[in-house]
C-alpha cells in the first residue's frame, strides 16, 4: 500500500452533493489520499443520500454529529416503541428512507477520530477546554459552540470554545456554522455554513503535515460556493 499523499478535511456538508462534488473535482483525490469530514452529512440539504454514496464511494472517514445522532436516536426510539425526538421534514423523511448500509455506515461513525501523522484529531463540535478526553460529555462533543463567562460550556452562540482551548493536540471541527473559518492557535472550525447559502469549506494537509499556524492557515483550505441557500440562515441557531 502506498504511503498517504493528502489529508483532505471537509466542513459540514448538510446533504449538499452537488458542491461536495464541486469541491472533490477542486481536490482531485487519488487512491493514496485520505478523506476525512467533520460531520453531519446529512439533513437540510438536497441530497443526503447522495453525500452519504459519495462518502462510502471514498471509503472517507468521518466522526459522528448532531444531525446523525438524532437520526440514530429517532431509529432506536422507533424501534422500541418510544416517542421519538423532534424532527424537521429533512430529518422525518431520512428516518423512512435511509437503508441498512446508510444506517450501518451512520451507526460505525466514532465521536472523535485520532490522526496522530498531522498531530491533530477530529470532532464535530468541539470539547469543554481543561478536561481529560474520557470526561468529556458525548452530548457536548457534537453541540458544544461557546464558553460562557463562569466557565459553564453551552450549545449558544458566544466566545467561543476553541478560543480557549490550548492544545496540545489540535482539534479540527464543525458544527458552529460561520460566513467563515474559525482559526484559533489549536482548533480550527470548518463549518461555513454551505446548507445555507454560504461555503463549503476543507483544509488540505500534505502527508505527515501539521496544521499551518494561523497566519498560514487559510492558504491551506479550498472552498466552493454553494448553489443556493437550501436552508433559511436563521435555522443554524442553537435550539432551531
Amino acid at each position: 500500500m502506498s504511503a498517504l499523499a493528502r489529508t483532505l478535511l471537509i466542513g459540514d456538508v448538510h446533504g449538499c452533493a452537488a458542491e461536495l462534488a464541486v469541491l472533490l473535482e477542486r481536490f482531485g483525490p487519488t487512491a493514496s489520499d485520505r478523506v476525512v469530514f467533520v460531520g453531519d452529512l446529512v439533513a437540510r440539504g438536497p441530497d443526503s443520500r447522495g453525500v452519504l454514496r459519495i462518502a462510502r464511494e471514498l471509503s472517507a472517514a468521518c466522526v459522528r454529529g448532531n444531525h446523525e445522532e438524532r437520526l440514530l436516536a429517532a431509529r432506536d426510539a422507533l424501534r422500541e416503541g418510544r416517542p421519538p425526538p423532534r424532527l424537521g421534514p429533512s430529518h422525518a423523511a431520512l428516518v423512512r428512507e435511509l437503508d441498512d448500509v446508510e444506517w450501518a455506515q451512520l451507526d460505525s461513525l466514532p465521536l472523535r477520530l485520532d490522526l496522530p501523522e498531522h498531530g491533530l484529531a477530529v470532532v464535530h463540535a468541539g470539547i469543554v477546554p481543561g478536561i481529560p478526553w474520557e470526561q468529556q460529555d458525548p452530548w457536548m462533543v457534537t453541540h458544544i459552540r461557546s464558553i460562557a463567562d463562569d466557565g459553564t460550556p453551552s450549545d449558544r452562540w458566544g466566545r467561543p470554545w476553541g478560543a480557549l482551548y490550548e492544545g496540545p493536540v489540535h482539534l479540527v471541527f464543525g458544527h458552529n456554522a460561520q460566513r467563515t473559518t474559525q482559526i484559533h492557535p489549536f482548533a480550527t472550525g470548518l463549518d461555513t455554513a454551505c446548507v445555507y447559502g454560504g461555503e463549503l469549506t476543507a483544509l488540505i494537509l500534505e502527508a505527515n503535515a501539521e496544521v499551518p499556524a494561523p497566519a498560514a492557515r487559510r492558504d491551506a483550505m479550498i472552498s466552493v460556493p454553494a448553489r443556493q441557500a437550501y436552508v433559511d440562515y436563521g435555522r443554524a441557531l442553537p435550539g432551531a
